[in-house]
């Protein structure tokens, strides 16, 4: 039986452990005999450089912030994402649409949900968004302090947060407490997919 493609996106606020959990899950699944592509965002590519230098920089506006981000998943869906997905794969991407959706509408009162959807309706959206909500107390106690980003503050995060909450239970996003212990975290984001790839179908070993 060939393997179906499915589209796994892990958000949440920065700390949450999106990295973490997206690699643990990849593993998983490949022991499982599961085709599977890890990506992330932004991406790899030249604009998704330049969106990780900008986000250092608090003179760049949010609009701007917003459409790289923007143009780095049109260039990531469609060379990397899609053709993944067209080949079987399980993709695991290390955050995407829902991130620009939630991060840069908070940045600013003038950037909207639907303007931050209508500049990426080219992409195309996961099977299945995985929220890990965390304390951003205890999310911001796990990263050092050259690694921060202009936006990560407590403040500004808790805003972050609940929209995040907010547009899980809106949108049906599945949500995951991601301040327990990583071996708990990822058996339940395990078992979730699980039984998402099941009821598709999947011959899991």
């Amino acid at each position: 039986m060939t393997q179906k493609s499915y589209f796994i996106a892990l958000e949440g606020i920065d700390g949450c452990g999106t990295s973490t959990h997206s690699h643990l899950l990849k593993g998983f699944l490949e022991s499982k005999g599961l085709k599977v592509h890890l990506t992330m965002e932004p991406s790899e590519s030249d604009i998704g450089r330049l969106v990780r230098k900008y986000l250092k920089d608090k003179d760049v506006p949010p609009t701007t912030d917003a459409l790289l981000f923007a143009s780095d998943r049109d260039l990531h869906y469609k060379n990397e994402i899609k053709n993944k997905l067209e080949e079987g794969y399980i993709v695991i991407s290390d955050r995407y649409l829902e991130s620009s959706i939630v991060y840069q509408s908070v940045q600013s009162d003038k950037i909207s949900v639907d303007w931050v959807k209508e500049i990426n309706k080219f992409v195309g959206l996961p099977d299945i968004t995985i929220i890990l909500d965390i304390d951003p107390k205890i999310a911001l106690a796990r990263k050092e302090d050259e690694d921060l980003e202009k936006f990560e503050d407590t403040n500004f995060l808790d805003k972050v947060r609940d929209l995040y909450l907010t547009r899980a239970k809106q949108e049906g996003y599945t949500i995951i407490s991601s301040d327990d212990i990583i071996e708990f975290v990822q058996e339940k984001i395990q078992k979730i997919i699980l039984d998402k790839l099941s009821k598709l179908g999947y011959i899991i070993s």
